[in-house]
């Protein structure tokens, strides 16, 4: 039987893409250009966590969207958006 543990939370990160630099498949975000809960600047996103969500103008993306790692979220293509389009990264941590 596996052992589930009894606490989740998460953490939410916001951000918008103007911020992202690279182009194309290379776009990315920087974990220190995001806002964390409290609105402070983020210093690394969640190094263990269950899974996350990408929100981009408040829009709930697929799996595949993108890839992100303790300090940045890689979301191709994230260039053509809007430089003023807000992007929220929710982490379910545990």
């Amino acid at each position: 039987m596996a052992i589930i543990k009894p606490f989740l939370t998460s953490a939410r990160y916001t951000s918008t893409i103007g911020v992202g630099t690279g182009v194309g498949p290379a776009f990315a975000i920087a974990a220190t250009a995001f806002d964390n809960d409290a609105g402070v600047a983020a210093t690394a996103f969640p190094s263990t966590f269950v899974y996350y969500n990408l929100y981009i103008n408040g829009i709930l993306q697929q799996g595949n969207t993108s890839t992100i790692t303790t300090t940045a979220i890689t979301i191709p293509n994230g260039d053509a958006e809007n430089a003023g389009t807000p992007v929220t990264v929710e982490f379910v941590i545990n």
